[in-house]
């Protein structure tokens, strides 16, 4: 209602996840540097504790983001109110593996064996559980018995609870002490003092629509500070009710006495009343939202507040709807992909994306049942697959037909769209969505979910390699490094400091984990700088589209 006023692409301030908006106050990136310490030294382990709306869920989204899949199976379980067999199903089916028609006891062999060949191929595998607070204990019975598959020297799954400061105390009860002894890595995710809150806001804002689009005065952040402690979720809420002031006074700086009233107006609401009155000039309610409570505005026109339109939950994936709206292409999506499988829809997309690089496509009978199996299926059609966690920015700037992870409401499992090229600032996907088959960025924003896969080559053939190595597979890495132009020693075959300085500088320029070796994100982005290697591109010199 308020971003044209502002210039805004969309609103900055919202309780629901958003990879675009990430931002990590130094409280959040100690929080990340033990969970990655943890998990890269094998703790078994490890345990997040904060207090509602501090950013626990970020922390987690940024480390899933950071971890090479090359060398990491990762699993991220945000439902943990589950029966213990439900919990291992669950498990299982996100790691990719059997879970199907199993019981318990199956589900945890199943398990074993994947756990072992991981191991085996010298890959770290991490279980990362939000919301950990809700476990039964039962449930917590069964997660110990999981952290007992183990080698001789090694633990096979590196374990992360996540969830609010009673999970510690319920993990200090006398019947879990055992439980507790073993959580080796743990961190408390305090809320962020001011200069990291002005700093928080700001990001926000200038993601949202850029430098100076609204501001906030000294004096409007010090109170905002003053009622939010600093946790991000209550900066979220009462951020936007002040930008609301801001829209109703016409003033795009928001001042002490704006936040001052948003402020009032947020603790009335949190108090108890479901309709929040605003006392401003003509007098005129109107009533906004229909997600259990209502705001009302006065002193501006009608037109400025319109009524949303109702739609009966039953029969909300039949409803007509306004194909120009971009407020509903969510339910477009939905009505588009309302019959069609996981597995067929994970299928399709690789295989619209297979011809771009004359790959053979995946026939009914090798249809995948997710990205893992799709992994192996990709292989053994001489690609590979990047994994990608994170802004769209970042996704976008491969400049590499993907293959998106939706949100779908409503729907069981994930759902898939093959990005697959981009003209006139549009891109165009697959399938087309009731006809549409180009979607804006700020339409991909609102859909995607912050994962996507894309498919490589590795051209040279470059296998895994660490410092220390050398050979053949040494030079042909320098040889590409040099290339891409992140590499100016000689091509030696050894795998020195030089060659891990380099891969270390590249990786951070691309938001990859400094580890210092070319796992596939980094030798997928390293292909991407060099010419020779003909990779389909989402739009190639002279604008013609792949294909």
């Amino acid at each position: 209602m308020y971003c044209d006023f502002y210039g805004f692409k969309e609103k900055p301030f919202t309780v629901t996840p958003n990879p675009r908006f990430v931002f990590l106050s130094k409280n959040h990136k100690e929080a990340f540097a033990h969970l990655l310490y943890g998990i890269d030294n094998h703790a078994g382990f490890i345990l997040l504790t904060g207090e509602i709306g501090t950013g626990k869920t970020t922390v987690l989204r940024t480390l899933l983001g950071q971890l090479d899949n090359s060398t990491v199976r990762s699993a991220l379980i945000l439902n943990p109110t589950l029966s213990a067999p439900e919990l291992l199903a669950c498990i299982n089916r996100e790691f990719g593996i059997d879970y199907e028609g199993l019981n318990a006891s199956e589900l945890l062999d199943s398990l074993n064996r994947f756990l072992l060949a991981e191991n085996r191929a010298g890959h770290t595998v991490a279980l990362v559980i939000d919301e950990s607070q809700n476990l039964e204990p039962q449930v917590l019975e069964q997660i110990r018995l999981i952290s007992n598959l183990e080698t001789e020297t090694d633990k096979l799954i590196q374990i992360v609870l996540a969830g609010q400061p009673e999970l510690a105390d319920i993990l200090s009860r006398p019947d879990l002490r055992q439980f507790g002894q073993r959580i080796t890595v743990r961190y408390h995710l305090s809320s962020m003092d001011f200069d990291d809150t002005m700093a928080y806001i700001e990001h926000r804002l200038e993601v949202a629509g850029g430098l100076r689009a609204a501001t906030f005065t000294r004096g409007a952040m010090k109170k905002l500070y003053s009622y939010s402690h600093g946790i991000p979720r209550l900066i979220n809420i009462v951020c936007d009710r002040a930008l609301l002031f801001g829209y109703i006074d016409e003033n795009r700086e928001i001042s002490g006495q704006m936040a001052a009233r948003a402020i009032a107006e947020v603790s009335e609401r949190r108090k108890g009343p479901a309709i929040i009155r605003l006392a401003l000039g003509a007098g005129l309610t109107v009533l906004l939202g229909a997600a259990g409570f209502m705001y009302a505005f006065l002193h501006k026109t009608p037109d400025k507040f319109p009524l949303p339109p109702r739609v009966a939950p039953n029969v909300i994936a039949s409803a007509a709807v306004d194909d120009s709206d971009p407020g509903k292409l969510p339910l477009l999506l939905r009505n588009t992909l309302w019959g069609i499988g996981e597995a067929d829809n994970l299928t399709n997309a690789f295989n619209t994306l297979a011809k771009f690089w004359n790959a053979r496509p995946l026939t009914g009978q090798e249809r995948v049942q997710s990205p893992r199996e799709l992994e192996k299926a990709a292989e053994e059609r001489g690609l590979h697959l990047a994994r990608f966690n994170g802004s769209l920015n970042r996704m976008l700037s491969a400049d590499s037909p993907a293959i998106m992870e939706l949100r779908l409401s409503g729907k069981s499992g994930r759902r898939y769209l093959a990005l697959i090229g981009r003209e006139n600032g549009r891109f165009i996907v697959s399938p087309a969505i009731k006809g549409r088959a180009t979607l804006s960025r700020a339409e991909l924003e609102r859909i995607w979910s912050g994962r996507a896969y894309i498919p490589w080559q590795n051209s040279l053939s470059i296998p895994r390699l660490t410092p220390g190595m050398q050979g053949e597979a040494v030079t042909r890495l320098q040889q590409l490094m040099q290339e891409a132009g992140v590499y100016k020693g000689g091509l030696t075959g050894l795998y020195d400091s030089k060659t891990t300085a380099a891969i270390k500088a590249f990786q951070a320029e691309h938001g990859i984990v400094k580890n210092g070796r070319p796992g596939k994100q980094t030798l997928f982005f390293l292909y991407r700088k060099v010419d020779r290697f003909s990779a389909p591109r989402l739009e190639k010199k002279g604008g013609e589209l792949p294909g």
